[in-house]
């Protein structure tokens, strides 16, 4: 189809116009920035974030050993030195996410911005390469973080995954450590591993590639559900933090009580019975 003069000059004024009227493209964030980041996959872009949702390190109880041991690779990490990619896998609420944001801060309480925090969520991870290439270009040290990571039957996101931590041609930069959380020990469900060996003419064989990618993690952290002891010591911690003033036996008979009704003692249990107990104290928890 061809246009006259006049109607093709009609035409590219309102090409124009529509084009002053569109909103620009959201803008990328430089790791310079900010401290913390999100990682959007479409348009791809790093997202500050300014005010990350945390708890300090010190509230942490019940999981010591294994904040030493995060803390630890991720300050050698930082200072330029070894460190492995780690996997931190267990009960939900027992405080995995919080460590690895914890012990970001930690890192750049210590020295300020020796590290990048850049989340990227479950569903982005086939961008995970694209998002490399960025973060390969940086002089900048990033810590990579993707919360409650999992895997279904029919989802093969998880080869690039795996070829980034350890064995693609290009692999992980030198300038990043990936750090996951996941309910699952090996990423996948018991029973696709077990459906996968069911039906497989070699099983070892079949189960192995999935499996394997969990051992791309040097670094395996386990965390469990809490003992009594163990949950009164986290509540007695934000009730001191936070300065609540009630009585201890209290204050315990209230925190029993409240996970009784969520079915778990929990680190994300406890925390959600101080907001609860500061809102009817008249306190604020910031």
């Amino acid at each position: 189809m061809t246009f006259d003069p006049a109607t093709l000059h009609l035409l590219t004024r309102i090409a124009d116009a529509l084009d002053r009227l569109a909103p620009p493209p959201p803008r990328s964030a430089e790791l310079e920035d900010a401290d913390a980041f999100v990682w959007r996959a479409d348009p791809h872009g790093l997202d500050p974030v300014h005010a990350v949702n945390r708890v300090d390190v010190q509230l942490l109880q019940g999981i010591g050993p294994q904040r030493d041991i995060l803390i630890d690779n991720t300050q050698r990490f930082a200072d330029g030195l070894p460190a492995n990619n780690a996997l931190l896998w267990g009960a939900r609420g027992t405080g995995k996410s919080s460590l690895v944001k914890a012990a970001h801060a930690e890192i750049n309480r210590r020295r300020p911005g020796a590290l990048a925090l850049v989340e990227i969520h479950r569903e982005d991870i086939p961008s995970l390469p694209h998002l490399l290439k960025i973060l390969r270009d940086s002089p900048r040290r990033v810590l990579l973080f993707c919360d409650d990571l999992s895997f279904d039957a029919a989802d093969e996101s998880y080869k690039s995954l795996k070829a980034v931590l350890d064995g693609g041609v290009e692999g992980r930069p030198d300038n990043v450590l990936f750090y996951a959380t996941s309910n699952r020990r090996h990423l996948m469900a018991r029973e696709m591993i077990d459906n996968e060996r069911s039906t497989a003419i070699h099983a070892s064989e079949a189960v192995e590639e999935k499996v394997s990618l969990s051992d791309r993690f040097g670094l395996w952290l386990g965390f469990h559900n809490l003992d009594q002891a163990t949950y009164f010591a986290i509540i007695d911690g934000y009730a001191k933090a936070y300065r609540l003033v009630i009585d201890e036996a209290d204050l315990h008979a209230q925190a029993v009580e409240w996970s009784m009704t969520r079915g778990s003692r929990s680190g994300r249990v406890a925390w959600q019975f101080i907001q609860d107990l500061a809102g009817r104290l008249g306190k604020k928890v910031e």
